[in-house]
């Protein structure tokens, strides 16, 4: 009896040895089982516009971490009675539910019941596979003992509500809050978290979304185990169970009409701030950006309209971009990369194009009145020259022998361009194209009308655009505003970045001329609610008649520049542009009336600067009358009448011409009369008048011819 009773407290004693051993092993493994980086686990990072307001979000896995101060006490109870009741007590295991699962699984001869804690499933989430195997159950529980050892219980359950998975793409328990009530986490009431805290047993399962039955009965499952536990009233879990669902689904869909500028965001953040693409999809990053969403969503809405696309394939539609951004900042408020742009795909924004017509103020006339040699209103030579084989021709054929500059750009005619290059000298151009931030390697005049082989793209277009919306001086873009950490820390914010290319005097010009081509000229098609200056362009295919590559328009409001381009990415006999720039015109018009933050605004003059005088109509005169009349003091004369323009600074060379030749007699300003007096009145002369352009300095056609001999 004796010796029985000895082998059986030695039997004990090393039972208790062993499991010591097996104890002291399992904590110190776990020191070498735990990496605390991966603790450290991936939240979503938000895009917020300038007023804070949440455009979308950015993730790998949709999670927003919370502090376990900010869950309410019902919703950690809630998953305590569900998942783990005796969490507090615990070290880790349970060895009640343990024996509880190995009793079940010798019964049915296989693993189907796992016995974990809260603490093992944190173990088993963060660091394991989901095998069921006995040596995962002896990692699991390993790692379980030693998070316990280093964490509170409060700070467990913390990472843990953080960690799971709730369903329809939402990890963490405020994530979930957010997508199933759209609510901060913690304003759940009793029976929403109870909801929730039966979701991640079998998210598809109990998803109230998907099965909302289901779903009410495991909330009430949860209930009744609160009660149980103490954590409610009986008449509380009764109230509780016998209210209905309210859901509130606030999906995170991915917004197609973001696409493009959710990349260029993730593409400046790498080279600016260093962070890679996945380091923000888990780094909970606040990004701050320019966006205009109401643009964004336009921009996206007219880039899908078949309108503005007219290709000669109906089974290939055009390509197209669009660039939208603050003249005075640079932050950029809408782009978008193509129609049918998909996440880093080939964003057109950044593809060189022609540039066509768009080109001209850049490289000619901008350059031009810097030149201090030209201005607006002054003389351009167009007629189809030719500069050692190379000919440009107006768009119509028709030449007028001399325009104003102000005319070769309303009208956007191609031969006063390449003349007036041919004056300023191709190395003035280049430089200022540089100035303007593009790079290009042709030495020809057909820079002038945009012809460069490896071309510009249509953000280079709107940066270089933004020097004359903003006095001259070119403002680089950006798409991020500033960026901060998951803890608010800021990590960098853009700055301003000017250039000055033009002077004030000179952009203001440029854009009372870009107003003329908006408002009589080549970019008249459509209307805009609000003051608009802007270039078409063009770029022809000559390999079919009337066919075209590019189509362009570049302009600004008195807050926004921006550009659209609309054609193939590959130009082939079939598959070419039908439509014209007026195409593009109006895909920018549109836009900008659905914007209403740039509705009604109109360009203020700058202080320090002349304003530009409208054009002046050479009318026709063919309604010369002459009668005789008394001059001063009774001398006789003749009285010339003839119907004036309404611009009054219209003038009129009044001519006499007598067997002598023609004589000027003198210079009327913005009136229809003129008495003439003078002692060769009595050889009976002929009379004609002459309209004049003070602006211009240029004659009109003379007048039919009245003479005197008919009195």
């Amino acid at each position: 009896m004796w010796k029985k009773a000895t082998r059986i407290s030695l039997w004990a004693a090393a039972v208790v040895l062993c499991s010591l051993l097996v104890f002291i092993a399992i904590v110190f493994a776990g020191n070498y089982v735990i990496d605390e980086k991966d603790l450290v686990m991936s939240s979503a990072s938000s895009l917020v516009d300038e007023e804070g307001n949440t455009i979308t979000k950015l993730y790998a896995q949709n999670r927003e971490l919370v502090d376990i101060k900010d869950i309410p006490d019902h919703v950690q109870k809630a998953f305590v009675a569900v998942e783990d009741r005796r969490f507090y007590s615990h070290p880790g295991i349970d060895f009640q539910a343990i024996l509880r699962a190995l009793y079940k699984d010798i019964l049915s001869g296989s693993k189907v019941e796992g016995g974990s804690t809260i603490t093992q499933q944190l173990a088993k989430n963060i660091f394991l596979s989901h095998e069921k195997t006995w040596l995962r159950k002896t990692k699991e529980a390993t790692i379980a003992i030693n998070l316990e050892r280093k964490y509170t219980k409060q700070k467990i359950l913390e990472m843990y509500l953080n960690q799971i998975y709730f369903g329809h793409g939402a990890y963490g328990i405020q994530a979930a809050s957010k997508l199933y009530f759209n609510k901060e986490v913690n304003e759940l009431t009793v029976e929403e978290g109870a909801l929730l805290a039966g979701l991640p047993k079998a998210p598809s399962r109990y998803s109230p979304i998907e099965n909302p039955e289901g779903s009410k009965e495991r909330r009430n499952t949860v209930l009744s185990l609160m009660e149980r536990l103490d954590y409610l009233t009986p008449e509380e879990a009764v109230r509780a169970q016998g209210r209905t669902i309210a859901l509130d689904v606030n999906r995170l869909e991915k917004n197609p009409a973001y696409s493009t500028y959710i990349d260029m965001v993730l593409e400046e953040i790498r080279e600016e701030y260093a962070l890679s693409t996945m380091e923000v999809l888990q780094g909970g990053y606040e990004i701050v950006v320019p966006m205009s969403p109401e643009a964004q969503e336009a921009s996206y809405e007219a880039i899908q309209n078949d309108i503005y696309f007219k290709g000669s394939d109906p089974s290939h539609s055009p390509q197209g971009a669009f660039v939208l951004m603050d003249s005075k900042t640079g932050g950029v408020m809408a782009v978008q990369g193509g129609r049918d742009y998909v996440r880093q795909g080939f964003n057109r924004v950044n593809a060189k194009r022609q540039p066509g017509s768009t080109f001209k103020p850049l490289a000619v006339y901008g350059p031009a009145m810097e030149s201090e040699e030209w201005e607006p209103y002054s003389l351009l030579v167009d007629e189809r020259l030719k500069y050692n084989g190379y000919t440009p021709e107006n768009y119509d054929g028709q030449y007028q022998g001399t325009v104003s500059m102000y005319e070769a750009i309303e009208d956007s005619l191609n031969a006063p361009a390449v003349w007036l290059l041919n004056e300023i000298g191709l190395s003035k151009s280049l430089s200022f194209i540089k100035e303007l931030g593009m790079d290009v390697e042709e030495r020809k005049l057909g820079i002038a009308l945009g012809g460069l082989d490896e071309g510009v793209t249509p953000l280079e277009i709107t940066r270089a655009f933004s020097a004359f919306a903003n006095d001259g001086k070119m403002v680089e873009p950006y798409f991020v505003k500033a960026i901060y950490d998951r803890e608010g820390k800021l990590i960098g914010k853009s700055k301003v970045e000017t250039n000055k290319v033009f002077s004030k005097q000179n952009a203001w010009f440029m854009t009372r001329m870009l107003q003329a081509v908006v408002e009589q000229g080549t970019g008249r098609k459509g209307s805009v609610n609000t003051a608009l200056a802007g270039k078409t362009g063009t770029t022809t295919y000559d390999e079919v008649s009337g066919g075209n590559k590019d189509l362009w328009f570049a302009g600004y409001t008195p807050d926004a520049v921006g550009a659209v381009w609309i054609g193939y990415d590959r130009t082939t006999k079939q598959r070419h542009i039908v439509g014209t720039s007026s195409d593009a015109t109006l895909m920018f018009k549109d836009i900008i009336n659905k914007i209403p933050d740039l509705h009604n605004k109109t360009f203020k003059k700058p202080k320090g600067v002349k304003d530009l005088e409208p054009p002046i109509d050479l009318i026709k005169i063919d309604d010369l009358q002459a009668q005789y009349a008394f001059g001063r003091f009774g001398v006789p004369g003749v009285k010339l009448s003839w119907t004036p323009s309404e611009d009054e600074r219209l003038m009129y060379k009044v001519y006499m011409r007598t067997d002598n030749g023609v004589e000027k007699v003198d210079t009327v300003v913005g009136k229809g009369t003129y008495t003439v007096v003078s002692p060769k009145l009595f050889t009976f002369p002929d009379f004609f008048i002459v309209p004049y352009d003070p602006l211009t300095k240029r004659d009109g056609e003379r007048s039919n011819i009245i003479s005197t001999s008919i009195f």
